[in-house]
């Protein structure tokens, strides 16, 4: 087997591939032969040292994956660390079936941004046909899911995004208008006739309360992240005035913690993709040496759409 290995905490170029022999699974596991798998800004956080995890050393990057179990396609959700490898050991209880016309490419890059946004979109805010959802960040990977979950549920979605090419981006997703980050609260206004429905914000930084203030009333701001590297400090008294409400969406603490609702989650994702309903983007793919470009190209926001290394 090949296996992308994090030696140290340092910047992505660090990490390197190495060949071991194959893992042979033992009672409660099954060997997936990896296809795809999905790179994050997370992956990178965490390889910088930078996320509130952080693994022993060396650990191999990576927590979903598309493959081949037993001769089943499969999505394998992992409980930390471990898919960027051309070989792994996983628990049964943590795969998905891949349905027939469901490449596993996209299943792959689909299960964290999507199951991200459904976790979002589904359990932490009831999203309703005809509201507005304002997306930060919309050309990134959960942006762009984002803005398709949103469309698919009936909603309107205004994409922010920091070039032309990232909102046409957007809107070639499903957004029906686009703007910029100058003026955010304003031009927030201006197209939504008043205020926002819902905020997706994986960005945070100084675009997070110009958001938020432009909430109209009984607004809802969902924080899935900090891809700015600032952590924003909301003001309570603007979350108070219209009744706006605030709430985190942390899909990963609650898939370890709760794997059976998360496997779920994720086979109703991709049948909703086998369906038709959800329109994910072809992902970038890079060989397992590539790990490092893939996590810089997430970390600086440079990606549009999603990486997926194939060993």
């Amino acid at each position: 087997m090949r296996r992308v290995l994090c030696r140290e905490f340092a910047d992505p170029e660090q990490l390197t591939v190495v060949e071991e022999p194959d893992p042979v699974p033992g009672p409660g596991e099954v060997l997936v032969e990896v296809e795809a798998a999905a790179v994050s800004f997370v992956d990178g956080l965490i390889a910088r040292g930078g996320y509130q995890l952080r693994p022993p050393l060396p650990f191999t990057p990576g927590s979903a994956v598309a493959g081949r179990a037993g001769g089943d396609r499969v999505l394998a959700l992992l409980p930390s660390f471990g898919g960027f490898a051309s070989h792994l050991l996983a628990d049964p209880d943590r795969l998905v079936p891949v349905p027939d016309g469901v490449d596993l490419r996209i299943a792959a890059s689909s299960a964290e941004n999507y199951g991200t946004i459904a976790f979002a979109l589904q359990h932490r805010v009831a999203v309703r046909p005809g509201e507005w959802v304002v997306v930060l960040g919309a050309a990134g990977a959960i942006g762009l899911a984002a803005v398709d979950c949103a469309r698919a549920a009936g909603a309107r979605v205004l994409a922010v995004a920091s070039d032309d090419a990232k909102r046409a981006a957007a809107l070639a997703a499903g957004a029906q208008a686009a703007t910029g980050y100058d003026d955010l609260k304003t031009a927030i206004r201006e197209h939504t006739g008043g205020g926002a429905d819902v905020v997706v914000d994986p960005v945070g930084g100084p675009a997070a309360e110009a958001a938020l203030r432009a909430l109209g009333p009984g607004g809802r701001f969902c924080v899935l992240g900090f891809t700015s590297g600032e952590i924003p400090r909301l003001p309570a008294n603007v979350v108070l005035l219209r009744n706006r409400t605030v709430v985190g969406v942390d899909w990963g603490d609650w898939s370890r913690s709760d794997p059976a609702a998360a496997r779920d989650l994720a086979a109703d994702v991709l049948r909703r993709i086998a369906a038709g309903e959800l329109h994910p983007p072809e992902p970038a793919g890079l060989p397992l040496t590539g790990a490092g470009t893939a996590t810089r190209a997430h970390a600086e926001r440079t990606a549009v759409g999603k990486y997926v290394l194939i060993p």
